[in-house]
């Protein structure tokens, strides 16, 4: 019997939206065991580097994931600087996107991982975030040259305005939510993509970090479970932020710590109108289709019918 043979995906475009630039991925030289970490901003990427690096070093302490496991493709700092920093490196990689996989050059080898979380604790953490950038670099990011998509600005003091807009015009003033989220869906399938979800992560971190170690071919030392373990939960993350978020924090007004913030979701329930969260579900119906938007919402891959 012939085996399968995968259709893997091919880079359609670039993007070149804000923090974000597709290009570097086309000088970008994979090495057969290389990671790829990716979720749309706000979603776990954060969380799932850590756990990467808690399987790779297996529970070491002080490690500067931020420095171990590159944003390859945001725009600071430079496009050279970011991928001469990654070349350089000699620990098995694990490399931070954001981008949707058409503006990705995309490896059959190397080993995909990718977070979904429901879109309105998604909003409601990026609400926070943008509240607690420093002027000084929403400036920069607005001024860098080969932005699309709207200027960030000043973040409204209305989070449920900010709710509407990004629903309403599909991601602003970010990037595109929906056609992110569908085009990790359909390679969902392909033998080195796995699926993460934030709320499975709550639920059940011992299993997600084995799913995710037995997913990577990396065997665990159980004599070094009990640390890897406490070094992935959020409470020691964000006493030891700097270590893990971008920029070791300098960009956030209250420093790394407020990057954290409170790891929760849920927090629109008390505050977004029926009406919103009807409109919410019913645009990841038609965006996503149900059994996607069933996954984002839930962690759950399969919709259950009702007897």
């Amino acid at each position: 019997m012939t085996a399968k043979k995968e259709k893997y995906p091919i880079k359609a475009r670039e993007h070149g939206h804000h923090l974000l630039d597709s290009t570097v991925w086309n000088k970008f030289t994979f090495r057969d065991d290389d990671i790829i970490i990716n979720a749309y901003s706000r979603s776990g990427t954060t969380w799932v580097q850590q756990i990467v690096a808690q399987l790779i070093w297996m529970g070491a302490e002080h490690i500067n994931v931020s420095e171990a496991s590159p944003w390859l493709d945001c725009r600071f700092p430079s496009k050279e600087e970011r991928l001469e920093m990654i070349e350089a490196q000699t620990h098995r990689r694990f490399i931070k996107s954001h981008l949707p996989v058409d503006t990705l050059v995309f490896s059959p080898k190397a080993k995909y991982i990718y977070i979904g979380r429901d879109g309105r604790d998604v909003l409601w953490s990026l609400y926070h975030y943008h509240r607690n950038l420093k002027d000084d670099v929403i400036r920069d990011i607005d001024r860098v040259p080969g932005r699309t998509g709207p200027a960030l600005g000043e973040a409204p003091s209305s989070v449920l305005d900010y709710f509407r807009e990004w629903l309403l015009k599909d991601g602003r003033p970010w990037w595109p939510y929906w056609p992110h989220i569908l085009s990790w869906w359909k390679i969902k399938d392909l033998p080195n993509v796995m699926l993460l979800h934030f709320s499975n992560l709550k639920k059940d971190l011992p299993g997600e970090i084995r799913r995710t170690a037995a997913f990577l071919e990396i065997a665990i030392d159980e004599t070094k479970w009990d640390a890897i373990l406490e070094h992935c939960s959020f409470n020691y993350m964000k006493a030891h932020a700097a270590q893990s978020v971008p920029f070791g924090g300098r960009i956030y007004k209250g420093g790394a710590e407020t990057f954290m913030h409170k790891g929760a979701n849920g927090g629109w329930r008390d505050i977004l109108a029926p009406g919103d969260i009807k409109l919410y579900e019913q645009t990841a119906k038609e965006k996503l289709g149900a059994d996607c938007a069933f996954w984002l919402s839930t962690g759950t891959l399969q919709q259950i019918e009702n007897p």
